[in-house]
């Protein structure tokens, strides 16, 4: 497939680096602002601390300014966790017309941000400080999260409860969305896993054979070298899909890495992740109406 950029209304770059796998620092505090995304267009950004049966979960949280409500979506980060990259999405797909929230999926070890300075995931030594962040998560403490986010988003006056909530996952946040989506079938209406990690496996445990609890709709954008290590996992989540009778859209990016979509990594690419956005706000307006 071409990276052609899927024509969207609204968009910015927000000019990241594309150097290496850096992690900006974010600053001290809770913060409130209304943050201009586009000309005719603003969203009100605040911290949250989202209450959990393991502790207390910061996260940020956006929406349109001004009264009224929306359709919620939860972001669920990569590995590298709640930064500045993942704020900017946050604000981007607030001012399409969505309450999203961005909560910290290492919140039992640190507060966000949970790393600092530039991160290689070619280097042991880096990725050995992931080993502490990802200790306390399996299958059943990430269903809890999600399942105490997507209450969490319900519950605020700025979202619609009349409509499906909306989840998207990056990396080891591909997972998290089917999670979700099991956890609490009936309120996530949407999915979308942009180069998601181990949704299909060998294990019992394996993400993609919960497939037959979920009601969602789902889009999945898979990496170039992911499919290239694993070239039937595609066909395994069609076959699921099918299955359950569900409807699914999956596409392998030519060209596109492992991590193509988030802005500031070294395998960053434009054109690919634009596609997978417009993909993405394409299944948000058909489905969470």
């Amino acid at each position: 497939m071409q990276d052609d950029v899927v024509p969207f209304e609204k968009t910015r770059d927000y000019g990241l680096s594309r150097r290496g796998l850096g992690i900006l620092a974010l600053g001290a505090g809770a913060t409130a602002s209304v943050s201009a995304i586009a000309a005719d267009a603003a969203v009100t950004e605040s911290d949250v601390v989202i209450k959990t049966t393991d502790g207390s979960c910061d996260a940020a949280l956006f929406h349109p300014a001004g009264d009224g409500s929306w359709p919620g979506v939860v972001i669920f980060t990569d590995a590298l966790g709640l930064r500045p990259v993942f704020r900017d999405m946050g604000r981007r797909l607030a001012a399409e017309g969505y309450t999203v929230i961005v909560p910290n999926p290492f919140y039992r070890t640190r507060k966000a941000p949970v790393l600092s300075g530039p991160f290689d995931f070619g280097k042991p030594d880096d990725r050995a400080k992931l080993v502490e962040l990802t200790a306390p998560l399996n299958n059943e403490s990430k269903s809890r999260d999600a399942t105490t986010y997507i209450a969490f988003l319900g519950a605020l006056p700025q979202v619609k409860t009349a409509t499906g909530i909306g989840v998207v996952g990056y990396c080891m946040g591909g997972p998290y969305t089917v999670l979700a989506a099991t956890a609490v079938p009936g309120r996530v209406g949407a999915g979308v896993s942009l180069h998601g990690g181990n949704l299909v496996t060998d294990k019992p445990d394996s993400p993609h054979l919960l497939i037959p609890k979920m009601k969602a709709s789902y889009y999945f954008g898979i990496a170039t070298n992911d499919d290239q290590r694993q070239p039937d996992a595609k066909d395994k989540l069609r076959e699921a899909f099918a299955a359950a009778n569900l409807p699914a859209k999956i596409e392998v990016y030519e060209g596109c890495q492992h991590g193509w979509c988030v802005s500031d990594g070294m395998v960053y690419n434009k054109a690919g992740a634009e596609r997978a956005y417009g993909e993405m706000t394409a299944l948000y307006r058909q489905v969470l109406v």
